[in-house]
Parts: structure tokens; sequence; C-alpha cells
């Protein structure tokens, strides 16, 4: 699978994708073997160079939408399609509940845990925001992304949520 790596303003990050599109992207920290320095490990295509400078603004603190990315969705359960595909409908500088989003695939208020742990698993944070998602009481819960919470609070920051 084809990789790149590339610095921010947190660090290295990293992105992966195939032919149906975007498969993996990756905090500081995140990717095996990540690098001191950017480098490309394959050639990326143009939409990929792109998708770099997209993240790299974002990082910067320039709000940037990743909602209309190639997801490669093919290999993750229907219920983890429908709850990534969900939480790309909250946009920078806002926040969503593990419940909100249960409510809107239908799910009753129980099913805000099994909305944490596909998002737990989810393959691209930052590009589809799992950051953006919080406890009921406001609480900065789950970010499995490395830095945990810190990591998550930080994000949130920088895109201007308002925090408690």
């Amino acid at each position: 699978m084809p990789t790149t790596t590339f610095a921010t303003a947190l660090g290295v990050c990293a992105l992966a994708w195939n032919d149906a599109g975007l498969t993996g992207f990756f905090l500081p920290g995140a990717y095996p073997g990540f690098p001191d320095a950017a480098t490309h490990d394959f050639a990326p295509p143009s939409w990929i160079a792109t998708l770099v400078t997209r993240v790299q603004r974002h990082l910067n603190g320039e709000a940037e939408d990743f909602a209309d990315l190639p997801y490669d969705f093919g290999g993750l359960p229907a219920f983890q399609r429908a709850v990534l595909q969900a939480t790309l409908t909250v946009k920078s500088g806002h926040t969503a509940t593990y419940g909100e989003i249960a409510a809107t695939l239908g799910q009753p208020p129980g099913a805000s845990r099994a909305v944490g742990t596909a998002l737990g698993a989810n393959p691209w944070p930052l590009l589809i925001p799992c950051h953006r998602i919080v406890a009921a009481n406001g609480k900065m819960t789950g970010f499995s992304g490395p830095g945990g919470i810190a990591t998550k609070t930080q994000l949130l920051a920088l895109e201007g949520a308002r925090l408690l």
C-alpha cells in the first residue's frame, strides 16, 4: 500500500491509499517506523499531494473540511462506516456527543458505547474528526490517537471549539 509522510505543525503525519481511495491517516507517532523528517515512501498522486497541503493548512489553524475525500470504506463493518460518515458532518470548531451520533443513526442512547468503539478504530483520525466527539457532559474522553485526550484537546483548541 503506498504511503507518504510529511511535516506538519504537530509533527510528521502520514497518509496511505490504494486505487479505491484513502486507506489511512496517521497522526505524529502513530505510523510504524515514523521518520524524524518528512519523506515520500511512494510518489504520491496529485490528489494526495493536494491533501498533504490541506492537512498542513488545517494543523496551522486554517480550518479544512475533509468530507470530500475518497475514503476506502470497503473493509469496514456497516455500523462503523455509518458512524464515520455521520462524524464527517461535525464541522471544525464544533463538537457532538457519542449519543448524538447514535441518534443520527437512529440508534438508542445506549448505542453511544458502540459509537465510541467504532470511532476508536477510525483509520482516518483528524480527517474523519473523531476528536470532535465528546461525552454527554462535555468531558474529553476516548481518543485512541497518540497523545490520547491531550491530543484530542489540542486539536479541538486549534479548531476553535469551545472546551469545558
